[in-house]
Parts: structure tokens; C-alpha cells; sequence
């Protein structure tokens, strides 16, 4: 019996945790792969490592790349700051191709591997201010997955899974509980100091501490 395989895109947050989970659930061999690129603290890297070896992944690549190098966000300019209140419109945080550039990576190792499914936390009712988050980019990205690799023209298509498109924030909290997340592993905030304290002001953070008190479930973010 062929063994089932998934990609599954891990930043260290408590979305991609929750994924990795849900993933194992549905009885995927789970790989995941997080990203370097050039981001404000290297605290959600950390995490994801702690949330790879807790949920048991095959196998977790951290792949480099240098997105600080073309700037234009708050999360990888320096010199921009991170907004501590709610902003109208596409935030300063939205990092240009960022999700374009993680799906090809993964759709790459997907097609080594020999997986067809590649997991992603995108979720389009807290974050729908990020143009590469909405159903229309994940569709979008499908179509080009099947028509840009060897496998795709072969006939084994690929499939871009986002199961948290559509769940609210206390939605993803509850299922993660339910399948034994640790959330006081993961990180969230947009500006973590080096021990993955969070600020408890930027978007993130008030997402993440709203959704855990509609939830009805204690926070275990540690704040500095």
C-alpha cells in the first residue's frame, strides 16, 4: 500500500500548527517545510521545530531565502514598523509573493517526494486583508501546480489543501485542542523578541488572544 503523503507549509503560528494536526488526522505521512526569509526574529522558526518534533513529522526542511533582500513589508524592512492598531486596507505585514514563493517551494519537495497534497493555513476570515490568502489565490495556484510540473502533465495532479479557509480563529483553537496542539509551543506575534515573547499589540496578537477567549480556552502565550 502506497504511503500517503503531504507537504505541509509550518511558519511556527498557531494556523500551521493546527494544519500539521489535522493533516496527521486525516492519516498523511506529514512533511513540513518552513522558510527563512529574511523575517523579523527567528522566534516562529524556532517554534515550528518544537511543533514538528511534538506533532511527529517525517521530516522538516528550513528553506533559505533572502525576501528582506526586495524589502516592502513590515516584516522583513527594519526600518518600517510593525502597526499596533487596526489599519483599513492591505496591511504594511503583507510580504509581496511571500505565499507564491512558499507554494512553489513546497509544490518542488511535493513532486520529489512523490505527495499530491500540499497543506497551507490561509485563512480568509481573519486575514482577508492578504490578497494571497483569499480561495481565489489557492484555486489559482492548483491550476498552475497541475500545469507547470512533470507530474501535473502526467496526470498526478496535485492538490493545494487550505482547511482553515473558512473557521474562524476560536474554530482553529478548538480543533487544534482536539487533537492535542500545544499552543504554548507555537508563535504568533509579527515582533517576538528571542524567546518567542510576544508584543500583544500587533494584528497577530490580538487575532490570536481574541480567538482563544471566544474559544473559551486559556491563552498560553507568554508576553514580554
Amino acid at each position: 500500500m502506497t504511503e500517503k503523503k503531504a507537504v505541509i507549509l509550518l511558519s511556527g503560528g498557531l494556523d500551521s500548527a493546527t494544519v500539521v494536526a489535522m493533516a496527521k488526522a486525516q492519516g498523511y505521512a506529514c512533511y513540513s517545510m518552513s522558510f527563512d526569509y529574511g523575517q523579523r526574529h527567528r522566534a516562529e522558526l524556532h517554534a515550528a521545530e518544537r511543533v514538528a518534533k511534538q506533532l511527529g513529522v517525517v521530516e522538516h526542511k528550513v528553506i533559505g531565502m533572502n525576501l528582506n533582500g526586495i524589502g516592502g513589508s513590515a516584516l522583513t524592512d527594519s526600518s518600517m514598523d510593525v502597526p499596533e492598531e487596526q489599519v483599513e486596507g492591505i496591511p504594511v505585514t503583507y510580504v509581496p509573493a511571500r505565499n507564491t514563493l512558499f507554494l512553489s517551494l513546497a509544490l518542488g519537495w511535493a513532486e520529489v517526494l512523490g505527495a499530491r497534497d500540499i497543506f497551507i493555513g490561509v485563512n480568509a476570515v481573519d486575514y482577508s486583508g492578504y490578497p494571497d490568502c483569499r480561495p481565489e489565490f489557492v484555486e489559482a495556484f492548483e491550476r498552475l501546480a497541475n500545469l507547470a510540473t512533470k507530474a501535473g502533465v502526467q496526470g498526478q495532479g496535485f492538490r493545494i489543501r487550505a482547511p482553515l479557509q473558512d473557521l474562524s480563529k476560536a474554530q482553529i483553537i478548538q480543533e487544534g485542542i482536539r487533537l492535542g496542539v500545544d499552543y504554548a509551543m507555537t508563535v504568533s506575534c509579527y515582533q517576538a523578541d528571542d524567546l518567542g515573547r510576544a508584543c500583544g499589540k500587533c494584528d497577530s496578537c490580538r487575532l490570536r488572544a481574541a480567538g482563544f477567549e471566544a474559544a473559551g480556552i486559556e491563552d498560553p502565550t507568554r508576553y514580554h
